[in-house]
């Protein structure tokens, strides 16, 4: 039987929840995912839940935040003065604002809170310190 490895390429579908239901990500109403394995698109440690798995089956994970998105950190939440913000940068609280590095990558913060003056970004990952529940369906292994 062949079995997930580090270096498979997979057809899924998965689901990520919070234990309470809400739910932040889903393949299953729509088309399965493919994906290589070590390849970015899924967190590690949600991959490493994978390997060894077979094809055909339903798997479902509950994972602590240690294993999963980490633990909310207080340094990556950061009050940003709008004079050192981007010209025209669109801000709206309760949304995702994505910055540029200057090394041409983005990464993205949650806008808590806009004042006339500044706005707190919270740049955890938005599971972290949650435990989640990981449900995959593996469809095919190559």
């Amino acid at each position: 039987m062949t079995t997930v490895r580090p270096d498979s390429y997979l057809t899924l579908h998965y689901r990520i929840s919070t234990l309470d239901g809400e739910e932040f990500l889903s393949t299953f109403d729509m088309s399965p995912a493919t994906l290589q394995m070590g390849g970015g698109q899924l967190a590690d440690t949600l991959e490493s839940r994978l390997v060894g798995l077979p094809a055909g089956e339903r798997f479902v994970f509950q994972l602590e935040p240690e294993e999963a998105f980490g633990q909310q950190n207080p340094r990556l939440v950061e009050r940003i003065a709008r004079s050192a913000l981007p010209a025209g940068m669109e801000l709206k609280e309760n949304s995702v604002v994505e910055f540029g590095a200057p090394n041409g990558a983005t990464f993205a913060g949650f806008l808590r809170e806009l004042t006339a003056d500044s706005g707190l970004f919270d740049f955890n990952h938005p599971l972290a310190g949650k435990t989640i529940r990981f449900e995959v369906e593996i469809i095919g292994i190559l």
